[in-house]
């Protein structure tokens, strides 16, 4: 199962998230909004149920 872990402001910033977290074996999707329009729409980045634990000490690394 996936949790919401975060928003971001846009697909750029949800891509380098995506890197991030990979860089620390950390899985992640990438949910645009129903109406997709283009890269400059919000994004929500979600984890695996039992890594959230995992994204936290990765944002408090940063």
């Amino acid at each position: 199962m996936w949790v919401k872990f975060m928003d971001v402001a846009d697909g750029y910033a949800a891509e380098t998230w995506r890197e991030v977290f990979n860089q620390e074996a950390l899985s992640v999707r990438i949910v645009p909004p129903i109406e997709v329009g283009s890269m400059a729409d919000a994004r929500s980045i979600w984890v695996p149920d039992g890594k959230t634990h995992v994204a936290r000490e990765v944002l408090n690394k940063i």
